[in-house]
């Protein structure tokens, strides 16, 4: 499946762009805000919550991690305006962390300040592991300057996250936790299945124990499952948790989870760098192009199915 999954890869530069753009329309809601704003409404009437995120990490300059600011501002206006059920994630890239950190931090304040003044939240999304201490950081200063209205991302991947848990403890932090989707150095990062399922369960445990809020981000199904026994084993209520998914990826499971009265939320990516994006996503992690590829067979081929 591995070497399946290299050749979708290998084979990528050579499909239409606007088949791309076919396959993506599922896992990103479009290139304009207006995009965003009807997907997000879709998803509130499910009763399921969103998180917008803005593409554009590839940014190569300071006015273009300028525009990417305005494009989270116009965000928030349009999650006010509308009355939408919805915050956003943003990857500290697309604001300027490899231009300058000073750079990135006066970006990240200015949105989080804008988020701030209309009452929602902004999710610092982890990016590959030469980000990590960076992210952290500046997720401390912002804590310490009193802005509470701000969360981090963790992967379960990651050998070190239940050290960062434990250095992050005394914020109680508001806590996304993922398996991670980049491919590391074994030194850096568990590549072993069952040994990244493991340190998730730990994780999770961990954060609650901690006090933390956390959203439960992932789509295999045996995670999901231990969520929930976790979740109940510490007599948490419904809002004291959520469960996090992909726009798209297992959406039936994610009804469920709905209709057993759990809260979801629904990561919204839209804007015109959806192309590289896609093709960004699919290069870090082939396995992702595999799942795709069994995924739209799935939706085609009677009695096909694909479980994440």
């Amino acid at each position: 499946m591995a070497l399946l999954d290299r050749t979708i890869v290998r084979l990528l530069p050579a499909v239409p762009k606007s088949v791309v753009q076919q396959l993506s329309r599922r896992y990103i809601a479009g290139p304009e805000l207006k995009d965003a704003r009807e997907t997000v409404r879709r998803l509130n009437a499910e009763r399921k919550m969103a998180t917008i995120d803005v593409l554009g990490e590839e940014i190569r300059n300071e006015e273009e991690a300028a525009a990417i600011v305005r494009a989270y501002l116009d965000v928030f206006a349009d999650i006010e305006r509308c009355d939408l059920d919805s915050n956003v994630s943003i990857k500290l890239s697309a604001l300027g962390l490899k231009l300058g950190y000073d750079i990135c931090r006066a970006n990240l304040e200015m949105v989080v300040a804008d988020a701030a003044s209309r009452g929602n939240f902004v999710r610092i999304d982890m990016e590959d592991s030469s980000t990590t201490d960076d992210t952290l950081h500046l997720y401390r200063e912002l804590r310490a300057a009193g802005h509470d209205n701000v969360g981090v991302v963790l992967q379960a991947t990651l050998r070190r996250t239940l050290s960062d848990i434990q250095q992050l403890a005394d914020l109680r932090p508001s806590v996304r936790l993922c398996k991670g989707i980049y491919v590391e150095p074994p030194e850096i990062a568990y590549r072993d299945f069952g040994a990244v399922r493991a340190n998730y369960v730990r994780s999770l445990e961990a954060l609650l124990d901690a006090g933390c809020y956390v959203g439960i981000a992932t789509h295999d199904e045996w995670l999901v499952s231990e969520g929930k026994r976790i979740a109940e084993e510490c007599g948490l209520a419904p809002e004291d948790y959520e469960f996090q998914m992909l726009l798209g990826v297992r959406p039936e499971l994610g009804d469920r989870l709905v209709r057993e009265g759990h809260r979801l939320r629904v990561y919204v990516p839209f804007g015109r760098h959806w192309y590289e994006y896609s093709m960004r996503r699919l290069q870090e992690n082939p396995k992702i192009a595999g799942y795709i590829a069994a995924d739209t067979i799935g939706r085609f081929v009677p009695g096909r199915s694909n479980g994440a």
